[in-house]
């Protein structure tokens, strides 16, 4: 029986959608508003082109803008299949025509449907993939924030005062606390370590007295006044309790992320992966949306997560490895994280790591392998819903 292949080209306010036949020829073309009652007639009228024949939809996008279309499709039974972005620029270059408009897009979209066996289906996740999905894209929001207000407040400080900039590590409370009183190195030398130090042991900061002294010793070295000092100080001021602020919410989401991911049946089994917390554990549970049932293999899983490198060879070069271009970053991360720290906390991720750089690899290539050889281990784990341990388990013998 022939079927229906339908793209959506997803956006804001308005997706566009398209349907083809099993020869490529355009059956419906409509832009319609990103709103239920609109999305629900594309759906119908789709599905009544069909006339009984199997519909199989395509998008570009997995969240975010499609999120109310992805939804409908779930609940009506629809197949969804997934075609990244970056495919469907490339795949546009071997159409004819220059121009872009959502309809070629989405005639790219769901030609390639029609035509290739390897996109992978949208599936509903479970609830709590979802939130912790959510939650950690949240989190990721507010650490890039933290780090660009980091990054302005060590330049501001800086430009005034190079000496408290060197001496300070700006990304723990004790220095936070002492710039939201005390910038310029007058003020710090009229204080003195005394005064300093009380001021700063009755805000509870931990090290106050060595805390003190190195503001102090710093005012020392600095008895000139650059211009605008006492614009710069308030704008220190000003980014110390930003940060501040950032810090305590990043903390907050930590808390319920954590509480959210303990609630997982993988959980346990994910946290006794050494290298790998509830933070990480959340976010692989979110990438992988909540289990490995799309994954036939470690293989699979591995590609997917940019740890297993793809061969570039070309007439007599041979072995060509380099990372692959498609792969989810956030996973990536997970893995080479998790590894990195399990160097210095697991035995076996030590060894397997020595081992890799005995055989002549920089530091950062064995990182990448270890992270590689984790994925067959947290995939052996996961399928037989055990925890890691550090000895294996032992093999009955005949």
């Amino acid at each position: 029986m022939s079927r229906i292949w339908a793209g959506i080209d997803s956006g804001k306010g308005h997706h566009h959608g398209l349907a083809l036949d099993a020869d490529g020829r355009t059956l419906l073309s409509r832009r319609v508003a990103n709103d239920e009652p609109k999305l629900l007639k594309l759906i119908g009228d789709v599905l009544g082109l069909a006339d009984g024949r199997p519909v199989t939809r395509a998008i570009d996008m997995t969240g975010g803008e499609p999120a109310l279309l992805l939804a409908l499709l779930i609940n009506h039974g629809q197949e969804v299949l997934y075609l990244p972005g970056r495919l469907v620029n490339r795949a546009s270059d071997g159409y004819r025509g220059e121009g872009k408009t959502d309809a070629r897009d989405a005639y790219v979209i769901a030609d390639q449907a029609r035509m290739r066996r390897d996109l992978r289906p949208i599936r509903p996740g479970d609830e709590a993939a979802i939130e912790l999905k959510l939650l950690t894209g949240r989190r990721a929001d507010l650490v890039e924030d933290r780090t660009r207000a980091v990054n302005r407040l060590r330049g501001t400080l800086l430009s005034m005062f190079p000496a408290l900039e060197r001496a300070l590590d700006v990304t723990n409370t004790g220095p936070l606390r002492l710039l939201t009183g005390y910038q310029t190195p007058a003020a710090i030398r009229r204080a003195g370590i005394s005064r300093l130090t009380t001021w700063l042991a009755n805000r509870k900061v931990r090290g106050a007295r060595s805390l003190a002294e190195a503001a102090v010793e710093a005012a020392g070295r600095q008895h000139t006044a650059v211009p605008g000092e006492k614009t710069i100080a308030k704008l220190v001021h000003t980014l110390a309790e930003e940060v501040m602020a950032l810090n305590q919410q990043v903390s907050e989401m930590d808390k319920l992320i954590g509480g959210r991911f303990r609630e997982h049946e993988l959980a346990g089994i994910l946290l006794s992966v050494p290298g790998i917390g509830a933070v990480l554990g959340a976010e692989f549970l979110a990438a992988v949306g909540g289990g490995l049932e799309e994954f036939d293999s470690p293989d699979a899983l591995a590609a997917f997560a940019g740890v297993a490198p793809a061969p570039r060879d070309s007439g007599k070069v041979s072995g060509n490895l380099h990372r692959p271009i498609t792969y989810r970053r956030r996973l990536q991360r997970v893995f080479y994280t998790s590894a990195l720290v399990s160097v210095r906390c697991d035995p076996n991720s030590r060894k397997f790591y020595d081992r890799k750089r005995a055989e002549g690899k920089k530091h950062v290539q064995a990182v990448l392998a270890l992270a590689r050889r984790r994925v067959n281990v947290l995939w052996a784990l996961i399928r037989d819903r055990r925890c890691y341990q550090i000895a294996p388990p032992e093999t009955a013998t005949a």
